[in-house]
């Protein structure tokens, strides 16, 4: 893999991290009720989803550059 694509591929995945975590964290009763271990654990398993996704290809990069 290329390193335009694990770039690209990295900010996807921690934006939907920070994403996840954003809406698991208001979907919750309160800030600090709110189990931040579970938190970590969905928003990793999300991140992973976005790279596995990535595999498929990033609209950014061309197809060459993959």
């Amino acid at each position: 893999m290329k390193r335009k694509w694990l770039k690209a591929a990295g900010v996807r995945a921690l934006k939907t991290f920070a994403q996840t975590a954003a809406a698991t964290i208001v979907v919750g009763s309160g800030i600090n009720e709110v189990n931040w271990i579970q938190i970590l654990s969905v928003s990793t398993v999300a991140a992973i989803c976005s790279l596995l996704t990535s595999l498929a290809g990033l609209p950014e990069i061309s197809q060459s550059e993959q």
